[in-house]
């Protein structure tokens, strides 16, 4: 009963905030368009506001999930954007101030999407040259992406830009660290986009691991057939030499209440530099606890849209970036696609080319 008096709860907040949001989107149509409908009106808009919700119910139902995910950055933004709206229509005595004001909020929220959209499928290249100490090792050159949601929106000419990228720079290995595909990995396979993953050919080889969306698809064996198809050899909780230069590491994600500690996939002999690739940077104390010498996430997105850094920021010790705690290194991309809405403000979609140097102890 307390689970359904909370979702009923958290129903009737959203359906308020949304009629909220109706109501002013309405008031500034019928400014300009006499022919405004309110029932009309008031119908497609709660359409549009459950529209994800409706593309859950299947696969033939694909647009709702696609006006939907537009749906969720149009919410985002307008929570912040059009009760400054309401202010100033209050605040300011003049004719007209609902057309003008109102436009200037959908002008805004227009920037705000294209920008978004920008800065979401153009993605860019963060360089890093790191030392190891301690270890002896000829140099090692790898690109590392994550969280590419590959399905409808970040579909395969998306991925193909990160293949592009990749090859360009001509790494020894690539990282594919979790949430490869977007819950389902049918559309990986509908739209062939293994024949794209397959264009990588790094001499050392491709790794991956799964993520959370992974898990919430249930179709792993299904997804680790495909990436196999593509060159894409995915860990789970495993531990192997790569040419015979370096451990590595693939972790289950932890939406996995089952996988190993860290500490029984440590490699029995520690004399080349270990690796480890976990979707989620929940844990930084166990690697270096170990003596790990590199460890790499996604996840969290950078919050993926302003201001949902702040939020990622105070859930995780290290939600982005490059970081150095004692002799471990770690990095957090903020990944190469996006969930939901394909935007992003205040991050951007990237590859990480990491060159990583040895130093052995004196």
């Amino acid at each position: 009963m307390k689970i359904l008096a909370g979702i009923g709860g958290a129903l009737l907040v959203y359906t308020s905030l949304v009629a909220y949001l109706g109501w002013a989107v309405y008031s500034w149509l019928a400014s300009f368009w006499e022919g405004a409908n309110p029932w009309v009106f008031a119908v497609l808009w709660l359409v549009v506001a459950y529209s994800y919700i409706i593309g859950r119910i299947g696969h033939k139902w694909l647009s709702f999930t696609i006006l939907g995910s537009y749906w969720f950055a149009f919410l985002q933004y307008a929570i912040l954007v059009i009760p400054v709206a309401n202010v100033l229509v209050l605040a300011v005595e003049f004719m007209d101030d609902v057309f003008i004001i109102g436009s200037a909020a959908a002008i805004i929220l227009l920037v705000i999407f294209i920008v978004g959209t920008y800065l979401a499928y153009s993605p860019v290249v963060r360089n890093l040259e790191i030392t190891v100490d301690g270890k002896e090792a000829d140099p090692l050159h790898m690109v590392i992406g994550s969280d590419f949601h590959l399905g409808v929106l970040s579909g395969k000419s998306h991925l193909q830009r990160f293949v592009d990228k990749t090859n360009a720079l001509d790494p020894d290995v690539v990282f594919l660290a979790g949430d490869l595909v977007d819950d389902d990995p049918v559309w990986f396979a509908r739209y062939g986009m293994g024949e794209v993953m397959a264009q990588l050919q790094p001499s050392l080889g491709v790794y991956g691991v799964l993520g959370n969306h992974e898990y919430y698809g249930k179709k792993i064996p299904l997804l680790v057939r495909l990436m196999e198809k593509s060159g894409v050899n995915i860990l789970r909780d495993e531990t192997i030499l790569v040419g015979n230069r370096f451990y590595l590491t693939g972790r289950e994600d932890r939406t996995n209440g089952k996988r190993h500690p860290l500490a029984q996939l440590k490699p029995e002999k520690g004399g080349m530099p270990w690796i480890i690739m976990d979707h989620t940077p929940s844990d930084l104390k166990k690697p270096v606890e170990l003596d790990a010498d590199f460890h790499m996430s996604g996840h969290t997105h950078k919050g993926q849209m302003w201001p949902n850094h702040l939020l990622t920021r105070r859930i995780f010790e290290l939600d982005y970036g490059y970081r150095l705690i004692k002799k471990t290194h770690f990095v957090v991309s903020s990944g190469f696609g996006f969930w939901g809405p394909p935007l992003r403000i205040g991050s951007r979609s990237e590859l990480w080319s990491v060159k990583m140097n040895f130093r052995p102890s004196s």
